[in-house]
């Protein structure tokens, strides 16, 4: 055999070696380009529940595409402070974010229903509008125009109302007080006196103990343990009216979405899936002996007064036809959101509530 046949054969071989090896491969890897994203997240290590939503969806990304795609996630101030993630995200500072789309009204108060209204849906009735209520496809277009898109991932269940200093007996005790609560609830309880800050999580626990703000509420009693709120502010008030059910969201820059093979897109979407559902149940599993760990601790647990309950509804819907008589991307979102409510207390009332509220009447008789 001479040279040049020796090299074609060895060619030739190589070839084939290289086309079974390629068909032995999964499907992914052949097309599987190695990537690197960042996810900047709005919370701290320390709230383990939700920072631990993206670990997941890393973990799982990672996994699932063999180690091609990795997302490296980094705690709010690593790369920016916890309240600009959407900026971050926006001019592909990082690709990705963990962040509650309320915390941005100021941009646009539109934004607010996927996360959660007050009075408006609770966990399982929000994540239903999402999916199969049009929720999402109003919620991206709407994120598309400044170049972001949006995917549900985690929601926290009902919320607790927060740590005071002192005692609401009534509507007057509440105006004046300086409060850390974000979004349009903030909004409504301005117009009951109170004086609402919008703080990240990692920074009220020093606000609280300083006395910068007199009141403080977060997530619930699993979150508010680890922050320590309870040593600081003995009063600790339900229900969470304003989040009966906030999503938290993955933000993608839309430009970086699009780059990517649609395999990769779809591994995404079914772990940030996942993660949504294991928030819940994370949550559901933990804060029943976190409260009563707390109550167990010295926390003063106490309902919202009737008066502050019925006052806040007023002023939330009259809130919510201001803003809708304004912002026309908010009165469809809104009208979207209401309608699916309404329709959902139909069965509610039938199926969900009567069933709890027995066990919970039963259990109570022992």
């Amino acid at each position: 055999m001479t040279g040049t046949v020796r090299r074609r054969a060895l060619l030739k071989d190589a070839g084939l070696a290289a086309a079974a090896s390629a068909l032995a491969a999964p499907a992914i890897a052949q097309s599987a380009p190695k990537l690197r994203w960042r996810l900047s997240s709005s919370y701290p290590k320390s709230l383990d529940t939700i920072y631990g939503a993206p670990l997941l969806l890393s973990k799982y990304v990672a996994e699932a595409t063999d180690g091609n795609f990795q997302i490296d996630v980094f705690a709010a101030g690593e790369i920016v402070p916890g309240l600009q993630a959407l900026d971050a995200v926006q001019n592909r500072t990082v690709e990705l974010t963990q962040t509650a789309l309320y915390y941005y009204i100021g941009k646009n108060p539109a934004y607010a229903p996927f996360t959660t209204l007050p009075f408006g849906l609770n966990a399982r009735q929000q994540t239903a509008w999402l999916y199969h209520g049009g929720g999402l496809e109003l919620q991206n277009a709407l994120l598309a125009k400044i170049g972001v898109i949006g995917f549900a991932g985690g929601n926290t269940g009902a919320q607790m109302g927060g740590w005071f200093r002192k005692e609401i007996n009534t509507l007057a005790d509440i105006k004046g007080l300086k409060m850390r609560i974000p979004g349009i609830a903030g909004q409504v309880l301005a117009r009951l006196g109170l004086v609402p800050q919008n703080l990240a999580g990692g920074d009220i626990y020093p606000a609280l103990e300083k006395g910068t703000i007199d009141a403080a509420e977060f997530v619930g009693p699993v979150d508010d343990e680890k922050l320590g709120f309870n040593r600081v502010a003995p009063y600790y008030y339900y229900p969470g009216w304003w989040e009966g059910g906030p999503t938290i969201h993955f933000l993608a820059n839309l430009k970086a979405w699009q780059e990517l093979p649609r395999a990769y897109q779809a591994v995404f979407e079914a772990a940030s899936a996942y993660a949504n559902a294991d928030m819940l149940a994370k949550y559901d599993a933990r804060n029943p002996p976190a409260l009563r760990r707390l109550l167990a601790g010295g926390a003063k647990l106490r309902a919202f007064p009737p008066e502050v309950m019925d006052a806040a509804y007023r002023e939330n819907s009259a809130l919510m036809g201001e803003i809708s008589a304004k912002n026309p991307e908010f009165k469809t979102i809104y009208e979207s959101m209401l309608g699916f409510r309404n329709e959902e207390y139909l069965w509610w009332q039938v199926g969900e509530y009567p069933y709890d509220g027995y066990m919970i009447r039963a259990r109570s008789k022992g």
